[in-house]
């Protein structure tokens, strides 16, 4: 026996190296993934939108007259006390006329004349008649009905110069060339509230329609924030909750807290289209951030997390690592000594990073992140 594995050694040893090249050819390698580690610690939950600083108190001054409106000499961020004079308005200037109308109002004024020279001439004439139906009747030969007649005549007759003038008067009005103090008495617009200009809307001269907004007036130290959320966000949201401020131009987030939830939804179109029911939420600054939020003004754009819940010390898996198995239930592949090994967990609260454990997951076990339909429960693995 001896002699002939001695004689065949060769040809035993070339198959068997020939069957362990199959077996490792074929043998299954391990499965490189991404891994992630079950940990303690800060977890919160909430809304992110975006939204806008504005002034709590202000208020915007509107022409209280149609006019014409003097140039406004303040300017963004000047402080004024209440009364201050913002501007002042006059009467509108007389419009320039063209030739056209030149030449026509000239020759309506002609005409006026002449007919006023004509009721003046039956004017005089009807008082001379008047004047001998008084002294015809003064001896009874003229009756009542007549002399009352000519009186009538004397009056018509008066009042048609009159309107003669007047017509006269308001030609020569329309032909008068603008400009001068035509315009009337000036009438004032103050500051009705102390406090500093936000923004000048009307700066130039001109004129203007009643109700045209001139100057927004507030106070830039009492901000606060407006955030607009879904309707079925807003419901979620109580008074009093705690908010952080970020992307507002600062190192560090801005804390405050929600001060109420506006009771009337409005419809907004989103940038795709959408129809969505936005609710205006209104957040107020921590005194402790007063220093910081110096440095915002009225408009300026904000993102606002709305703190739902929060927990120090959360038991918390990357939401990579989690998926749904058939049953619907969520499932990890834990690393266990290089196979994977798929766990049903329980999760509560999540967030775009962590989901809280509560149970299935232990601190400090390695789980599988982003694993693929590839991926089954025993199969060796292999962390990148």
């Amino acid at each position: 026996m001896g002699a002939k594995i001695k004689r065949w050694r060769w040809a035993i040893l070339v198959v068997a190296l020939l069957v362990g090249g199959l077996v490792f050819a074929f043998w299954p390698a391990a499965t490189p993934v991404d891994t992630g580690e079950v940990s303690r610690g800060p977890m919160a939950v909430g809304i992110t939108d975006d939204g806008v600083t504005r002034a709590q108190e202000f208020y915007v001054v509107s022409a209280p007259v149609t006019g014409y409106l003097s140039r406004i000499e303040l300017e963004a961020g000047d402080t004024a006390t209440r009364g201050t004079l913002i501007t002042q308005m006059t009467g509108r200037p007389s419009t320039p006329l063209d030739q056209r109308s030149q030449r026509e109002l000239g020759a309506a004024l002609a005409a006026a004349r002449a007919a006023l020279a004509g009721a003046d001439s039956t004017l005089e004439q009807s008082r001379r008649d008047l004047a001998r139906a008084e002294e015809l009747a003064s001896r009874g030969f003229l009756p009542r009905a007549q002399l009352e007649a000519a009186r009538t005549r004397v009056a018509g007759h008066d009042s048609a110069v009159r309107q003669g003038r007047a017509e006269i008067a308001r030609l020569q009005a329309l032909m008068a060339a603008p400009g001068g103090n035509a315009a009337g008495p000036a009438v004032p617009v103050r500051m009705p509230v102390s406090g500093s200009i936000l923004s000048v809307i009307n700066e130039s001269e001109g004129v203007i329609a009643e109700g045209t907004p001139l100057v927004t007036i507030g106070d830039p130290a009492q901000i606060e924030a407006v955030v607009d959320l879904l309707s079925r966000e807003a419901v979620r949201v109580q008074p009093g909750d705690p908010v952080e401020i970020t992307q507002w131009g600062g190192p560090e987030p801005l804390a405050g807290k929600v001060e109420r939830i506006e009771p009337f939804g409005r419809l907004k179109i989103s940038a795709l289209g959408i129809e969505e029911q936005r609710v205006n939420v209104i957040i107020s600054f921590d005194p402790a951030s007063a220093g910081q939020v110096a440095r915002l003004g009225h408009g300026y754009q904000i993102d606002a997390t709305i703190i739902l819940w929060r927990d120090q010390d959360a038991l918390r898996v990357p939401i990579g690592a989690l998926f749904r198995d058939p049953e619907g239930n969520w499932s990890v592949f834990v690393d266990d000594a290089g196979r994977a090994r798929q766990r049903q967990v329980r999760i509560d609260h999540m967030n775009d990073e962590f989901a809280e454990v509560l149970d299935g997951l232990a601190q400090g076990d390695q789980v599988v992140l982003n694993p693929g339909n590839a991926l089954a429960d025993g199969m060796r693995i292999s962390p990148r």
